[in-house]
């Protein structure tokens, strides 16, 4: 059993103000005996295309991703930063999660899969991510003291086989950082989350930005840790802050094999 902490947050354009904030929270949740920590979709940089061009950097190089390593060694904890904007070789920019070890070494990352394209009746109206995102490739499930992770972010949360898939890879844990709109959030987040939980029969760690954020998003909140039985065990609602919640994999476990949805499993589509 490991204690888990969320943290969620206000991000906006600057990321100097973003990093110090989550310093800030990222050391009180260490001293409250938390190994591992997740935040939220857009940690660093929550603004325009112009401003995820400006702060990207290439993966595991830059001022930002040393001072997450050096803080992450310092504090002797597990870090999964939810995301930020990593140049790629090839000029493109990637919506990456990025998972450091309690020695500051980048263990793994993820880039986003799913862009976010949609229309919604809010203030900001359209949402075109693939216009300042090149969309990620390949799955990871990444091995960790506290149990196997699968990584997603966001939007990729409404594609069940991406999660199912992230099961048969042996993930016993998924994190879920995000910055859902508050009217999407309101309609689909808990349920969309629990289903997740429940069919791959993993505790879901879901980090979340909320409130007001620069060019009239509004992000729902509702951070939460679901157990395997699609229970929430910790929410953060409203307001910026942190939680925790100890994360049991016995339970997994128990679930499982008293209801061993995998093995009956009939069907199965590997993700495009």
């Amino acid at each position: 059993m490991a204690k888990i902490g969320l943290v969620q947050m206000n991000s906006g354009a600057d990321p100097e103000h973003n990093l110090t904030k989550l310093k800030k929270k990222v050391k009180g949740l260490q001293l409250q005996g938390a190994k591992l920590v997740v935040t939220p979709e857009n940690t660093l940089v929550f603004g325009s295309k112009a401003d995820y061009q400006k702060w990207a950097e290439p993966l595991n190089d830059g001022p930002f991703q040393k001072e997450l390593s050096a803080l992450t060694e310092k504090l002797g904890i597990w870090l999964l930063l939810g995301s930020m904007p990593i140049l790629q070789p090839d000029g493109s920019i990637t919506s990456t999660s990025l998972l450091y070890n309690d020695k500051g070494q980048l263990q793994e990352h993820y880039n986003k899969l799913h862009m976010f394209d949609v229309d919604v009746a809010d203030k900001h109206h359209s949402y075109r991510e693939s216009d300042t995102f090149k969309a990620g490739d390949e799955l990871k499930v990444v091995k960790t003291p506290y149990g196997n992770i699968g990584m997603s972010i966001c939007y990729d949360v409404r594609f069940s086989l991406q999660y199912s898939e992230l099961r048969a890879q042996g993930a016993d844990i998924i994190v879920v950082p995000a910055a859902f709109t508050k009217l999407t959030g309101k309609a689909h987040w808990e349920v969309l989350l629990r289903a997740r939980a429940i069919e791959t029969q993993c505790w879901v760690i879901a980090a979340a930005q909320w409130g007001e954020h620069n060019e009239g998003r509004e992000t729902w909140g509702h951070s939460m840790i679901i157990d395997p039985w699609g229970q929430i065990v910790a929410c953060q609602q409203q307001g910026t802050g942190v939680l925790t919640a100890n994360i049991d994999l016995q339970l997994s476990e128990k679930i499982r094999a008293n209801m061993p949805v995998a093995e009956h499993t009939k069907f199965c589509v590997q993700p495009r």
